[in-house]
């Protein structure tokens, strides 16, 4: 099977502190894929390095048949990596519209010429991507693609997380990154949460995603595959309950002596 995503010998190391150790993984197309670890073990590390953040010291990635090793953050978003961050990234003072904006700058035309004196077709741009970012948003929460144009400062956590992936959604990503999209919200709005997003699945079956999460319903409810890492090497790899009764991960992550 051709792979969407491959990572071959992939190292980063932050002074004596090795975070990504000869990491070597695949993601298929259109799949859910769970990345587990304990706390320091590399899982964010790899989404900023596959994302242009931090630059690999060793190794290779490739991203839809083209290699991203060095390319920079535009370049990986304008191929089809999006992402999401596990502290909230939204501009409080900003509307829900124009937070899902900020994601869809690669297709906005930004001009002085066109913004100030092409009138209509600024218009038609705007109408365009006001429908686009109220369906995204009424697939998560119908009520809340109702006040589009009110500050996200007022919402509470779960729609805060909502309107984050709305705004790596909006530019129709291939691959969609999940980090900890759960962090500060309770068990039932991660159920919610959850919910939404496998709604978003069954809407685009062509969505690739990888979720970097603590909360093993989550990882088990949702994804296709699991991979874990401690002290950035794969330990692991398989679907969900395969991997839970992994001895090395029941000992470096599950808590299992």
């Amino acid at each position: 099977m051709t792979q969407l995503l491959e990572a071959r010998g992939l190292s980063k190391r932050f002074g004596g502190v090795l975070a990504l150790d000869g990491l070597d993984l695949d993601v298929a197309p259109n799949e859910i894929l769970g990345f587990i670890g304990p706390n320091g073990s590399g899982k964010t590390t790899f989404f900023n390095v596959i994302t242009g953040i931090y630059g690999a010291d060793a190794g290779s990635v490739t991203f839809n048949g083209a290699d991203i090793t060095k390319a920079a953050p535009r370049a990986i978003y304008g191929a089809g990596i999006s992402r999401t961050f596990q502290r909230s990234r939204l501009s409080l003072p900003l509307s829900i519209f124009d937070n899902i904006m900020i994601g869809n700058h690669k297709r906005l035309n930004q001009g002085l010429w066109f913004n100030l004196v092409r009138r209509g077709a600024f218009k038609r741009e705007f109408e365009l991507s006001y429908r686009a970012a109220h369906a995204l948003v009424e697939v998560f929460e119908p009520a809340l693609a109702n006040r589009m144009f009110e500050p996200v400062a007022g919402l509470p956590m779960i729609d805060r997380r909502r309107i984050e992936i709305c705004r790596a959604l909006i530019s129709e990503p291939k691959l969609l990154l999940l980090d900890e999209p759960s962090a500060g919200m309770t068990h039932d709005e991660t159920r919610e949460l959850m919910s939404d997003i496998l709604l978003v699945r069954e809407r685009n079956k062509e969505l690739t995603i990888i979720i970097v999460e603590h909360e093993m319903g989550v990882i088990e409810r949702i994804t296709d595959r699991c991979i874990v890492l401690n002290f950035g090497r794969k330990i692991a790899e398989g679907p969900y309950r395969e991997v839970a009764a992994d001895s090395q991960v029941q000992e470096a992550y599950l808590g299992v002596a």
